[in-house]
Order: C-alpha cells, then sequence, then structure tokens
C-alpha cells in the first residue's frame, strides 16, 4: 500500500518511517498504518494492535498533546499532533432526569458504561475498514465532535460524535465493512444503540436508532442498513449519534470516514 496524502485541509504529510502512514495528525483524527508483517509497534508506549500483515491504526483524542512518539520494534519517531480549536454547544428543555440523574440511574448508566467499555476491548483481527467507509446517514449535521456542551445552562463533558438529523425512520446504515460488536434496546443516554467493530482497534457506534435490523456477531459490509433514526435515550428530536473510538480513544467520526473513505484494498 502505497502512503496517501489526503487532500483535505487538515491532512497532514507524515514523517518518513519503516511504517507508511497515511491519516490526519490532529487532534481527534486517525491514521491508517502498514509496516513490516511481525513488527511490534506502540504508541506513546502503549501497544499498538498490528495484524500479520502488518495494518495498523492510530487514533488521537480531543485533548491529544502537542506530540506522540511511535515506535517500531524499538525505532522511535515524534508525531507532531495538529490542535483544534471546539465549538461551544448549548442544548436546552431536556427533562430534568436526564440532565441529573438520579442514584439508581447513576447506577445503570455506570453499568451500561462498563459493557461499552467491554466491547471495545474486544479487538476485531481482521482489518475490516480497509474496504472505505461512507457516512452513516443522510442528513445535516446537528452536533459536531468535541464541541463542549452545556445542557439546561450547566456545562457537560464534550460531546463524543457528531449529530445528523433527519426524520424517524430514515435509513443508517454501517460507515464500514465489520463485526456488530454491540446491540442494545434501551440506553440510558443513547437509547437504542448498535456498535460495529471494524477490526485492529476501530469501532463505530450508532444512538437514539427508532429500530435496530441487525444482531450481535452479525458480519456487516461497508453502507449495509443496520437500523433506522430515531429519538430514543436522551434526544430532544429524532436524529443519528454516529461516534468512533480506536481503543479507548474516541475520535472524531467525520475525520474518520474522510480518512477511510477510499478503498484501501490492493
Amino acid at each position: 500500500m502505497k502512503a496517501v496524502i489526503l487532500a483535505a485541509a487538515l491532512a497532514v504529510s507524515l514523517p518518513a518511517a519503516a511504517a507508511e502512514l497515511s491519516g490526519r495528525l490532529e487532534q481527534g483524527g486517525l491514521v491508517v498504518g502498514v509496516t513490516r508483517p511481525g513488527t511490534k509497534v506502540t504508541l506513546d508506549g502503549r501497544p499498538v494492535p498490528v495484524d500479520a500483515a502488518g495494518h495498523f491504526l492510530l487514533g488521537f483524542g480531543r485533548d491529544a498533546a502537542p506530540q506522540a512518539i511511535l515506535a517500531e520494534d524499538g525505532r522511535t519517531q515524534t508525531l507532531s499532533i495538529a490542535r483544534r480549536d471546539w465549538p461551544v454547544q448549548r442544548i436546552d428543555g431536556l427533562p430534568p432526569a436526564k440532565v441529573s440523574p438520579d442514584p439508581a440511574q447513576l447506577a445503570r448508566i455506570k453499568a451500561e458504561n462498563q459493557l461499552i467499555a467491554d466491547r471495545r476491548a474486544i479487538i476485531g483481527p481482521q482489518p475490516d475498514y480497509l474496504a472505505g467507509a461512507v457516512p452513516p446517514a443522510e442528513g445535516i449535521v446537528s452536533g459536531v465532535f468535541g464541541s463542549q456542551r452545556i445542557l439546561n445552562g450547566e456545562p457537560r463533558s464534550p460531546h463524543s460524535g457528531t449529530d445528523i438529523a433527519a426524520g424517524i425512520g430514515a435509513p443508517v446504515r454501517a460507515i464500514a465493512a465489520g463485526q456488530v460488536s454491540l446491540v442494545h434496546p434501551d440506553m440510558f443516554f443513547t437509547g437504542q444503540t448498535v456498535m460495529i467493530d471494524h477490526g485492529l482497534g476501530l469501532q463505530s457506534v450508532y444512538a437514539h436508532l427508532s429500530r435496530v435490523d441487525v444482531t450481535e456477531d452479525q458480519k456487516i459490509g461497508k453502507g449495509q442498513p443496520i437500523g433506522a433514526v430515531g429519538a430514543s435515550g436522551r434526544a430532544t428530536g429524532p436524529h443519528l449519534h454516529w461516534g468512533a473510538s480506536w481503543l479507548d480513544v474516541r475520535l472524531d467520526p467525520e475525520t474518520v470516514q474522510a480518512v477511510l473513505g477510499r478503498n484501501w484494498s490492493p
């Protein structure tokens, strides 16, 4: 696979190394890599999943440090991570119980968060993302990754995904090929929720659905319908909350889709 520099404004030329890298070295960004088969790769000392052919991914969170150290069998290079500015988003009119959960609801939220963390800890061995990616739904982007959310006047954690406003019942499709890692009928925050494992630590999530058309462990093709837009969970209106993560690092899903938007297969 030849290294490719994306044409988008935020695409960054990556340093020469044994690995071939392409993507966006920025907060919330994703990088696609390939190295010699059998190479051990780490990012800031953390082991990076690598398949038998040498494929791997790197992900950088919303508040990633300005530099990261990539090591291949001990050979290191410093990656410069571009800083991004994040907007502030105010959402009013939410039911008070959804903004300030009671003790029983907090226990439920904790259990659901642990379930999601457990599924993210399972690393799919196949780089299904190499088949490329597509947007998950048609509609207007109504919420962006990384924005500081103020709910009913109270500051909350930054938004972990992208919101796409669409009518109830509008189709939702998998952004890339993979295997369904989670189907949940009613999570406190996200309602009907689906997660898909695209391989080597990359997963996507689809929330607030009105209908789910897939089952856990089902193999999914790029663009395959998986459900429909809804307003389940904590939602003020029908929309798709679409998220992406690499291991336990939350990524900007729009950036992920842009990076994977071409077919990486030979």
